[in-house]
């Protein structure tokens, strides 16, 4: 039940702030009151429901402030992992990255957007791993999943953004490639303020 409810929040079928009756989530579902409760609690736990007055449950959505310091946050954690993967990731795993980086590149040219959020965050994810594969790939794992982007909604939808956002990983491929993790952090802190702001105007165009 949790994770049901969870892909229907992250796929955008259930939009932020829009109100989780239990009683229709039940009937829908086809089971008692008692697991959609308890979903909706763990749900809450994870920053992904609240509740609000005379509203009840509600797809959580996030302020301007809360963008801000989520990929703020993303920032800190990621060019940390970009720095210190410059130093440890393998061949391997560079040759994994620029493979992936390079599908991307094709999908983009060929107007296939579908896969590119999904590939992104595997992107990001190898980085992390290679970097920070005590500690910190696990903290940025923790802070994707309690604050997911709906699929419908994400920034590589938008052809503009895409591009700009493919030649930030080309130019991460670039720097980890030369093991400059000056360069690799600058770049992931960029990359992520970009993301960022245009995240907040997106916001803002819907309000």
């Amino acid at each position: 039940m949790h994770q049901v409810l969870r892909e229907e929040i992250i796929s955008g079928k259930l939009s932020a702030g829009a109100p989780v009756p239990q009683d229709e989530i039940a009937r829908r579902l086809g089971v008692s009151i008692t697991p959609v409760r308890e979903a909706l609690r763990r749900l809450e736990s994870e920053g992904l429901i609240s509740y609000r007055s005379h509203r009840g449950a509600t797809v959580s959505e996030l302020s301007r402030e809360a963008v801000l310091e989520l990929y703020l946050l993303r920032g800190a954690i990621e060019g940390l992992c970009a720095r210190l993967a410059a130093e440890r990731i393998t061949d391997d795993e560079l040759a994994t990255l620029r493979e992936l980086h390079e599908q991307m590149l094709r999908d983009f040219e060929a107007g296939r957007v579908e896969n590119l959020a999904e590939d992104s965050r595997r992107f990001h994810d190898l980085i992390a791993r290679a970097g920070g594969p005590a500690l910190l790939a696990d903290h940025l794992d923790t802070v994707w999943r309690n604050h997911p982007v709906p699929l419908r909604t994400s920034l590589w939808h938008e052809p503009s953004n895409a591009k700009r956002f493919l030649e930030h990983h080309g130019a991460l491929v670039e720097a980890l490639t030369k093991r400059d993790a000056v360069k690799a952090e600058r770049v992931m802190v960029q990359h992520l303020d970009e993301a960022g702001t245009v995240r907040n105007a997106q916001q803002d165009e819907g309000s």
